[in-house]
């Protein structure tokens, strides 16, 4: 009995493992590229729990959800040194309002993380960011979004998407995920 118990710990373990290692946190970005995505992507993708609760009413059983994911978007890209917010950056945001226009006030919060290249020195990356994420949180506001919803960050150009052109466009993005 006790041996049984080992072996089917050696054969769980890898498997959790890899399931809650950080890499594997790593995959749970959602790149967006260029495209606008559905307002039930966003959905399911911010509050993934909202679906057992749907089956829950429904008299479905719920085996459990998958982690909220963290939408990236750099091809509607910043440009160089600027916070203001791209057209194609604002189509984006507008779904990203839609579904979170009417949140319930123990709504988690959302985050709003910038970016920057690194073209700049630390201090003015560290700057802009900010004022990339503080410009799609201020957008947001506009289209009906509870400020108390919106938490900023900046992170310069600490966490470049594209490592081996440190100055490409891509990297002068917004991410936009779950507290």
């Amino acid at each position: 009995m006790f041996e049984k118990r080992i072996l089917k710990f050696a054969f769980v373990a890898p498997l959790l493992l890899v399931l809650f290692s950080p890499a594997n946190a790593e995959s749970l970005v959602v790149d967006l590229g260029n495209t606008v995505p559905a307002a039930e992507q966003v959905k399911e993708g911010l509050f993934p729990e909202e679906a057992c609760e749907e089956l829950r009413k429904n008299g479905f059983k719920c085996m459990g959800f998958k982690p909220a994911v963290r939408f990236s978007i750099p091809n509607a890209h910043f440009q160089l040194g600027s916070a203001e917010l791209p057209v194609d950056l604002k189509k984006q945001l507008d779904v990203f309002a839609q579904v979170l226009g009417n949140r319930p006030a123990n709504t988690p919060q959302i985050l709003v993380t910038g970016h920057a290249d690194a073209s700049g020195n630390v201090e003015l990356n560290q700057a802009l960011s900010a004022q990339r994420a503080k410009a799609v949180k201020s957008y947001l506001i506009t289209k009906g979004v509870s400020s108390s919803l919106l938490r900023i960050e900046g992170k310069g150009a600490e966490k470049l998407v594209d490592a081996n052109n440190p100055f490409a466009p891509a990297n002068r993005r917004v991410e936009i995920s779950r507290q």
